[in-house]
């Protein structure tokens, strides 16, 4: 499902190619489809981002992140020594992507104010099994093209740190070192198509051109953080789990694991899928929704 022409060729332009390839494949491959609601797309265009894997902000999130988290170059090292290669890459590069959800999934969970959506909890599920496939298909073609390539989150390595409710392979801090984005009040991630969407990455020995970082710190697509009195991801969180000091991740990860019962208890029994609802309340109907908020936003004329 990945055989689609291109109109460049690799060897010209290697990260058009691969930004080419995510976009017709999101457009046009079936796994990209509600298939259990209406058929209608999962996602949107996508955005794509690359950056160099041995920048020094990658070391520095073993810091800011914890220890265990993974650089790219560990990444793809432990890759070639589960294949049995033993070698130093040459050059290490970061391909990162952000799915938008589409207007009409935003939408739906607009009316809500307890429970997720059906249409957002497909995405959430469903919508993971294609940035699987989105992240397969590229390593294909990498691949094709005589590269090595892994996609870290679908890695035997990948790992979930309980204790911290984080993982050793980041995609929000990967996306931000690309030029995707920044953070926000509510620990998501604002891209130029705004909070509402997931994202996807992967590690190859390709040489490739960094996407040029297009703000000045980490929060600053974020209207908290640029002092407007905005915290409208704290008044659409049913869970009080995001106030001025931040996001309370397990206040979060409780109500994310209550919602399916609290669905039935309020009379919606909705044919949710997946290991919890997903909510996604504080990333709809809030001024980053489907992008980066106006500067003067909140200002008066």
């Amino acid at each position: 499902m990945c055989e689609y022409q291109n109109i460049r060729s690799f060897s010209v332009d290697p990260g058009k190619f691969i930004e080419e390839t995510i976009k017709k494949f999101t457009a046009q491959s079936p796994f990209n489809s509600l298939k259990d609601i209406d058929g209608t797309r999962i996602f949107d265009e996508p955005l794509v981002g690359f950056s160099d894997g041995d920048a020094q902000i990658f070391t520095g999130y073993k810091e800011i992140i914890g220890d265990f988290h993974l650089t790219p170059r560990e990444v793809l090292v432990q890759h070639l020594r589960n294949k049995g290669i033993e070698m130093k890459p040459d050059r290490i590069s970061v391909i990162s992507f952000v799915m938008p959800a589409t207007a009409e999934t935003r939408l739906s969970l607009h009316k809500e104010s307890k429970v997720t959506s059906l249409r957002w909890n497909h995405t959430r599920w469903q919508g993971q099994d294609f940035i699987i496939e989105t992240s397969r298909c590229v390593v294909k073609e990498l691949e094709k093209h005589g590269f090595e390539a892994i996609a870290p989150e679908i890695s035997t390595f990948f790992k979930i740190q309980n204790i911290t409710l984080g993982s050793n392979w980041s995609q929000r801090h990967i996306a931000y070192a690309c030029g995707l984005g920044t953070f926000s009040l509510n620990d998501g991630f604002i891209t130029p198509k705004g909070i509402a969407m997931r994202l996807g990455s992967v590690v190859t020995d390709a040489v490739l051109e960094t996407t040029p970082m297009q703000y000045q710190n980490f929060r600053a697509n974020c209207l908290y953080y640029r002092g407007i009195s905005c915290q409208r991801c704290a008044q659409r969180c049913p869970a009080g789990a995001i106030s001025g000091n931040g996001h309370d991740k397990q206040k979060c990860f409780d109500y994310l694991n209550r919602q399916k019962d609290l669905a039935k208890e309020i009379g919606r029994p909705e044919n949710y899928i997946g290991r919890y609802a997903g909510c996604g309340l504080c990333q709809t109907n809030v001024p980053c929704e489907a992008g980066i908020p106006d500067p003067d936003f909140g200002k008066s004329s």
